[in-house]
């Protein structure tokens, strides 16, 4: 059997004995009828970073086929700040590679993601499906490679404390039970979002815990494994909302925010990338970073400063990106470095077999790990627009492939210190600083906008719109106006604490 089928998790997958990507109509009809699915649900992504629901009653096979077919109108502009009231109907179209048994549901019920249509059946400008979509699409027409990503989901749950077996303050990296308390929690999440076809790579409790009247903070992290960036993006939406829905159903409070308190550490999204052509993995070339990864890192340097305006959207972003906190601060890259906005992790590049010298019964496997390397930025957190997120780093490694100094830049940008170490002092000088605030991340998109709205990734309007918000804040002194207080930063953190 097909490698990738055999233990999938995904019940509709092992049922149809098909990959999702091949799923079609007959096969999505199929299963809810031979399974007693008796509901389906359209979801999909708004201005919010939200999934929405749409919730259908089968009411016969005719209806059925119709919806899956037809879609259904939704009022736009109650969904997208950007569109009017007076032509505000808009279609969604489910995407079956997406179906997913509900989890959560007491009635059996089939879930989807759905994209955007406009009133002329064409895939709406400004959507968040279709702008990742027109990215990756440019990402493979300008360099003819693929465009992968995965994501570290970064959260806190919140609930309160026994006082038994306490953790050690922010020492809570990998810890085990019972000193961290919700692993339990963290790999059923695991296992439902599994099952809804999230291709997860591990799960473990991060650094962050501490205790503040009487409440446990614990944070987490579940990890996934990089395909198609599309993919990517659904599979994290979809997760955010597993995590939540569980954490509600066991009455925990979860928050992807990223920063809840000074002093303590903050929420990353952190974001891996890598190219691929043929099906091979291009981030290597004879065991060492290759000429293609080094021009998508110079992408990113160059775009670095506005590709906050999609990652960090709100103002206690800029509260997280403060040195001292493995939150990048300057614009630069290295190697296994949590001091820099791009590391390059460690890769499996060394030439012996770890596998047999740990196991001495095991045979020399020759697995070929090249296609383990990618390339993290670190400067993104649970604030973000996933899709703008993802289309944007798409947009800035695309951008690196036009630059005709690229592996000049990726040069001078690279560092193999800690930055924040008082001996690198006059390095720290040279970089460039990432936006310390809203306003600051949309005068940088105002300046580098062109570059985005190339190939007609980004349409004039949704950068308008992103402007516009973040300058809404109203935070360009924010960061040292409240600096040390305590009160203040409280007051901020709940005011966004169920950000994204």
């Amino acid at each position: 059997m097909n490698k990738e089928l055999s233990m999938n998790p995904n019940r509709v997958v092992a049922y149809l004995g098909k990959p999702c990507k091949e799923f079609t109509k007959a096969d999505i009809i199929r299963y809810i009828q031979e399974n007693d699915i008796r509901m389906v649900n359209f979801m999909y992504p708004a201005g919010d970073g939200r999934l929405k629901t749409l919730n259908f009653v089968i009411n016969n096979e005719a209806y059925l086929d119709a919806i899956l077919t037809c879609g259904e109108r939704v009022d736009g502009s109650s969904l997208f700040p950007f569109i009017e009231a007076g032509s505000s109907d808009l279609y969604v179209i489910p995407r079956f590679r997406t179906a997913f048994l509900d989890p959560f549901a007491e009635i059996p019920t089939l879930s989807m993601l759905c994209s955007y249509f406009n009133k002329d059946g064409e895939p709406l400008e400004s959507s968040p499906e279709n702008t990742l979509h027109k990215a990756c699409k440019a990402f493979n027409e300008v360099t003819g490679m693929e465009f992968q990503a995965m994501g570290e989901l970064e959260y806190y749950v919140i609930a309160p404390d026994s006082g038994m077996f306490p953790a050690t303050d922010q020492k809570g990296y990998h810890e085990s039970a019972p000193y961290a308390k919700f692993n339990d929690f963290r790999t059923k999440c695991m296992a439902y979002i599994a099952q809804a076809g999230g291709q997860i790579k591990y799960g473990h409790s991060e650094v962050g815990n501490f205790t503040i009247d009487g409440k446990i903070y614990e944070q987490n992290e579940i990890e996934f494994l990089p395909v198609n960036a599309e993919e990517a993006a659904d599979q994290l939406m979809v997760a955010k909302w597993i995590i939540r829905n569980l954490a509600y159903q066991l009455g925990y409070d979860i928050t992807f925010a990223p920063k809840i308190t000074t002093g303590k550490a903050g929420s990353g999204l952190h974001i891996h990338m890598r190219i691929v052509k043929d099906g091979q993995n291009q981030m290597l070339d004879g065991g060492v970073l290759s000429a293609t990864a080094r021009k998508a890192i110079a992408g990113m340097m160059e775009l670095a400063p506005s590709i906050t305006s999609f990652g960090n959207t709100n103002p206690t972003s800029y509260f997280r990106l403060v040195p001292h906190q493995e939150a990048p601060t300057n614009i630069c890259w290295g190697d296994r470095n949590r001091s820099v906005l791009v590391r390059v992790p460690l890769g499996w590049a060394a030439k012996t077999d770890m596998c047999m010298t740990a196991n001495p019964l095991e045979s020399e496997s020759h697995y070929d790990t090249t296609q383990k390397q990618t390339v993290e930025m670190r400067s993104p957190d649970g604030s973000a627009d996933l899709y703008q997120l993802i289309a944007g780093l798409a947009v800035a490694c695309r951008h690196g492939f036009e630059l005709d100094n690229a592996l000049e830049i990726a040069e001078k940008t690279y560092v193999n210190v800690n930055i924040h170490q008082k001996e690198n002092a006059d390095k720290l000088k040279d970089l460039a600083q990432l936006p310390d605030s809203c306003e600051a991340s949309a005068d940088c998109l105002e300046k580098q906008r062109a570059i985005f709205e190339q190939h007609k990734v980004f349409s004039p309007a949704m950068i308008d719109g992103i402007i516009k918000k973040l300058r809404s804040y109203g935070d360009k002194t924010l960061r040292s106006e409240i600096d040390g207080n305590q009160e203040e930063m409280l007051k901020l953190v709940n005011r966004y604490f169920h950000c994204g």
